[in-house]
């Protein structure tokens, strides 16, 4: 019998889903004629999406979106297609806000979807089309966030964005940290070099139960000609020599197609790579 009531309550904690956990291309890119690239191509189960994170609450049916990327459609599909009840946004690259499109006249014609965004972030879309036309229809509503403060989604769930040095052409890059009733995580799929960032990283993952981090590449070797003072992200292999002792709590996100531990995610143990369609309580 407590067993039972354990399970019932269990089933109506709330939750995260991952929905992508590929770079902002997907896998496999667009164009890409390598061979494992046309196996993917050919085998729909070898192909990921880019990544993003739902966040559902199953007593009051609600949910939203970290990011709205390119694989929208489908992500919202995975969910069962509901009434969303915002999106959060990372920041301005194109894996993370060109799903917005679909919430226009052309396609789904929303009404009032929060949209949480950083202030360039804000001033970015009220101030660029397409973006600015979802502003003036009403399609979305903005709703403004400040790095470091907590923003209630409802009862339950809250969320706070914490600024990170990466690429900020056009706003500024966000992980969020998502709390619920009993456990925390950290969702960061974009940021430059951890010695960068004047926040030690020890100290935001020893603040969540799980973190959801940046393993954009594996490593150097990856990519023979790229200059890496343009792609700055942590590789994996810096990441976990540098978090060994919290491997536990990592699980790798936004994978670009290079990286061989897409294919091969036991590459990384102890670490993990996180999985499509997985779920942690909150």
């Amino acid at each position: 019998m407590i067993a039972l009531v354990l399970a019932a309550i269990h089933s109506l904690a709330p939750y995260v889903m991952v929905l992508g956990i590929a770079q902002d291309g997907g896998y496999p890119q667009a164009g890409c004629t390598r061979p494992d690239c046309v196996a993917a191509w050919n085998h729909p189960a070898q192909q990921r999406h880019v990544a993003s994170l739902a966040i559902v609450d199953p007593i009051s049916n609600q949910h939203w979106l970290i990011d709205a990327t390119p694989d929208f459609p489908e992500q919202l599909q995975m969910l069962g297609a509901p009434k969303l009840d915002g999106i959060l946004l990372t920041h301005a690259h194109i894996g993370h806000y060109l799903g917005l499109a679909q919430l226009g006249r052309e396609v789904m014609g929303t009404q009032g979807i929060p949209v949480y965004a950083m202030p360039r972030m804000r001033a970015f879309l009220e101030h660029n089309g397409p973006w600015d036309q979802l502003v003036k229809l009403g399609n979305i509503t903005i709703q403004p966030l400040e790095d470091g403060r907590e923003v209630r989604l409802n009862a339950r769930i809250a969320i706070t964005p914490i600024v990170v040095p990466h690429r900020d052409e056009y706003s500024e890059t966000v992980g969020f940290i998502v709390r619920g009733p009993t456990r925390s995580i950290l969702w960061l799929p974009d940021i430059d070099k951890w010695e960068k960032w004047p926040v030690a990283v020890e100290s935001v993952v020893d603040r969540v139960d799980l973190a959801f981090v940046d393993g954009t590449f594996y490593s150097a070797s990856e990519l023979p000609g790229r200059d890496l003072s343009e792609i700055p992200h942590p590789l994996m292999t810096e990441t976990m020599k540098r978090l060994h002792d919290r491997a536990g709590k990592i699980r790798f996100i936004h994978l670009n197609q290079s990286n061989p531990a897409l294919r091969k995610p036991s590459m990384v143990k102890p670490f993990a790579v996180a999985k499509e369609g997985e779920r942690d309580p909150l």
